[in-house]
């Protein structure tokens, strides 16, 4: 079992202010593969003044110096690179080929695209009055980021504080924290100065609480449910701090009659039990046009029948476990409520698959016939369980779409790109994926309504981190 019991602070790996070993579990087998330190109000603060400190001159820093660092950044992470997806793979259960084409792989995307936007970006101009515009890095940041894509999340928020200019704290999740320190190796191997970038492990009561709540940090970045998105808002409000957050979703997949049904259902399946359903902006409610609808459930069920879920160890693209065993009886709750309210179950249900006694291991599920009234239909899974539900004509698609707390992501299939386009317009969600077109590096990545609050991702990623100064010169 690996001993990674110290925090990066200040640029050294240090104790914790007082014990609190915390065992890092492999959701393929329940065994313990690591054991960590949980932090206390003590290792935030001495991180935060570490942080407050270094800002004075880090920010001062010009963006070409930056850009250097993360270009050397760049390098270190692709040397690296099969370390990060072993480690993704064994704490989070990520199948390894899935590790290593998308969860690793997005710490080189989003690299790549905020140096591009970093190029990009105008830190000065003239307003048509005479006046000059100035962004400024906002202060120290207070980072912390989920299990379910852990180095997509800690990137987008890691490297924007760094590449403008700001200081930082992150406190990655504790199911999945060793990807994050083996970033902190990188980030001090590429050069970074002591204290600009820090990491402490522990808990949203113990740690993350402090972080939103401290005096001295500026800028809250979250990643995570949106019950918890809550509570870290009113915990910084008390300081008026900067808080973006980028929360829950349950996105809606509309398949007009004249899409292309196999492509279309393949899709939407493919795209909700990918990372085993553990995704945000996941198409968990397939909503489908009546007069194709028993077409649509037959290729849904004989699709669906076909994904396997395998040990995360081999290479493939089947399904590994969910992350842990609070994720697994939570999903398998909310299965039984689905088969409670009258859905009718098409492929998987409640149970683990055969031959997998042990590990977080779920089945593939299918609800179909479902109402907007069922929890199903309403609450956020997180595991692989997709719903389908038939409507008549566009306006009701637009609103069994819109009909969630929810908003970041849609999904609309029509062979009419007009008709895609209409609809999309009125769909309420930060991002809308037309006839199969996946999100790109560089692109902003959030949502409306209680999906959250900002953007991450290029050069809209990089604004959210800098203040606004205007210099008024006399006529």
């Amino acid at each position: 079992m690996l001993d990674k019991r110290k925090f990066f602070i200040n640029g050294q790996w240090v104790n914790p202010a007082k014990p609190n070993d915390f065992k890092v579990i492999n959701p393929a087998n329940e065994k313990p593969i690591a054991v960590i330190s949980m932090g206390a109000e003590a290792d935030i603060n001495n991180a935060v003044s570490v942080a407050k400190k270094i800002f004075l001159s880090y920010s001062q820093t010009s963006t070409e110096e930056r850009l250097v660092l993360l270009e050397r950044l760049l390098e270190i992470y692709k040397r690296r690179y099969v370390e990060m997806v072993d480690i993704i793979t064994l704490e989070l259960g990520a199948p390894t080929t899935m590790s290593a084409e998308a969860q690793a792989d997005t710490g080189i995307g989003h690299l790549q695209g905020f140096i591009d936007g970093l190029r990009q970006l105008t830190t000065r101009e003239k307003l048509s009055n005479g006046d000059v515009l100035c962004r400024e890095p906002i202060g120290v940041c207070g980072l912390i980021t989920p299990w379910n894509w852990p180095i997509n999340q800690i990137a987008l928020k890691v490297l924007p504080a760094l590449a403008t200019g700001c200081t930082c704290v992150l406190k990655p999740s504790e199911q999945t924290p060793l990807c994050a320190m083996l970033y902190a190796e990188m980030i001090e191997e590429a050069g970074f100065p002591a204290g600009c970038f820090n990491l402490v492990n522990g808990d949203g009561i113990n740690v993350g609480s402090v972080l939103s709540a401290h005096k001295d940090v500026d800028m809250i970045s979250f990643t995570g449910s949106t019950a918890a998105g809550i509570t870290i808002s009113k915990s910084a409000a008390n300081t008026v701090k900067r808080v973006t957050l980028e929360l829950g979703g349950k996105s809606p997949y509309i398949i007009f009659d004249d899409a292309d049904l196999e492509a279309s259902i393949t899709n939407c399946i493919q795209s909700c039990f990918y990372n085993s359903g553990q995704s945000c902006d996941a198409p968990t409610r397939m909503l489908v046009q009546q007069s194709v609808y028993d077409e649509a459930l037959r290729i849904a069920q004989s699709v669906a029948s076909q994904v396997v879920v395998g040990n995360p160890q081999d290479e493939g693209d089947h399904l590994g476990p969910l992350v842990s065993g609070i994720q697994f009886d939570r999903v398998q709750m909310m299965i039984e409520k689905g088969i409670n309210e009258g859905a009718t179950l098409l492929t998987g249900g409640k149970g683990r698959p055969t031959g997998f006694e042990v590990g977080y291991f779920t089945k593939p599920t299918l609800f179909a016939d479902v109402t907007s009234t069922m929890s199903v239909f309403r609450e956020e899974i997180f595991g692989p369980v997709l719903t389908i539900s038939v409507f008549d004509d566009e306006a009701q698609a637009i609103e069994m779409a819109n009909d969630t707390d929810f908003g970041l992501a849609a999904y609309v299939d029509s062979n009419d790109v007009m008709r895609a386009e209409r609809v999309a317009a009125r769909i309420r969600a930060g991002m809308v994926h037309i006839n199969g077109g996946p999100h790109r590096y560089g692109s902003p990545f959030g949502g409306y309504k209680h999906s959250g609050i900002g953007r991450e991702g290029g050069v809209l990623g990089l604004e959210d981190f800098l203040e606004i100064k205007t210099l008024h010169y006399p006529d």
